[in-house]
């Protein structure tokens, strides 16, 4: 699987993610009696401001990445990425109430209350993609560790927008009046997300042992990695 494969079924999977917990503010956003092209347009206008974002995200990620590519670090990176997102959602598998509450922090409040503010100046909805891009969001950085192992800055800033178009499907589909956006369909879905975040991150784990197993943990030729000085 080519690295924008992995992008865009990452990018799938945090759709659902996506509807789960950012749904909620892409469905607040006010909808005027116009054509249905029209209001299709604006919705993937929506989607696509947040794909840049993320490739905004995975450039200044990319920058860093590309010195550990050099310096040959990137498979410690994999590892490090993996054991993280495996402490971090193990408490939400363990006790399962804790994967349905939900404590804003300081960042995130402060991008909703801007988003609060453009849509009531009625900011276009490419400018309300941009800002729902920069939430904090669990898949966000699984895509983000994943374009750190990536060679280049513009590879990364690639990948995070593949990721972005990844999460456009469902998410369009979603904001278009889909019945399984409802919050019932939503509270399964954010107990499912768990253990794909757990999947996601054993294999972030193996990625980085290089044990020459095809897909699961690619022999990486760390030949390739040259130190500028």
């Amino acid at each position: 699987m080519s690295h924008l494969q992995l992008a865009f079924v990452i990018g799938l999977f945090g759709s659902l993610h996506c509807v789960g917990m950012c749904g909620p503010l892409a469905f607040a956003i006010p909808q005027q009696q116009e054509a249905r092209w029209i209001t299709l347009l604006k919705k993937l206008s929506y989607n696509i401001g947040r794909a840049v974002s993320y490739a905004t995200l995975g450039l200044l990620v990319g920058l860093l990445g590309k010195q550990l590519w050099l310096a040959g670090l990137q498979q410690g990176v994999s590892i490090i990425s993996g054991i993280l997102i495996i402490i971090a959602v193990l408490p939400q598998i363990v006790n399962r109430r804790s994967a349905q509450q939900y404590r804003p922090n300081k960042i995130t409040s402060a991008v909703n209350k801007l988003i609060g503010k453009a849509i009531q100046q009625r900011s276009g909805h490419f400018y309300l993609g941009l800002l729902n891009g920069i939430l904090p969001c669990g898949f966000v950085y699984l895509g983000l560790a994943t374009a750190v192992s990536t060679s280049s800055a513009v590879q990364s800033a690639l990948f995070m927008f593949v990721f972005g178009l990844g999460t456009i499907p469902l998410m369009l589909f979603a904001m278009l009046g889909a019945n399984f956006a409802k919050p019932v369909f939503r509270q399964k879905i954010n107990r499912f997300l768990p253990y794909v975040t757990l999947c996601l991150g054993l294999w972030f784990l193996f990625r980085g042992l290089n044990l020459d197993i095809p897909y699961l943990s690619p022999k990486i030729n760390t030949s390739e990695a040259v130190i500028c000085r």
